[in-house]
C-alpha cells in the first residue's frame, strides 16, 4: 500500500499509550492496533481527527504517501 501510518512515531513523541489513546478518541484497542500496525484498509476522518486533537498533531503527521516500488 503507499500510505504508511506513522501513529506509533506520534504516540511514541506524545508518551501517550495505546490504551490511553484509544480512551481518548472512543475507539476499541483492537481497531487503533489496526491502525497503528499499518493494517487498516481505511480510516474515517473522523477518527483522524479525534487523534489529532488527541495527539496534538496534523494528519500528515500521521499518513505519509510512500512510491511503491
Amino acid at each position: 500500500m503507499g500510505i504508511r501510518v506513522n501513529l506509533d512515531v506520534v504516540m511514541a513523541q506524545r508518551k501517550i499509550g495505546l490504551t490511553e489513546l484509544a480512551k481518548e478518541v472512543d475507539i476499541t484497542m483492537a481497531n487503533l492496533s489496526i491502525l497503528k500496525n499499518n493494517k487498516a484498509k481505511a480510516v474515517r476522518f473522523s477518527t483522524l481527527e479525534s487523534i489529532c486533537k488527541v495527539l496534538q498533531c496534523q494528519p500528515g503527521d500521521i499518513l505519509e504517501f510512500v512510491e511503491e516500488e
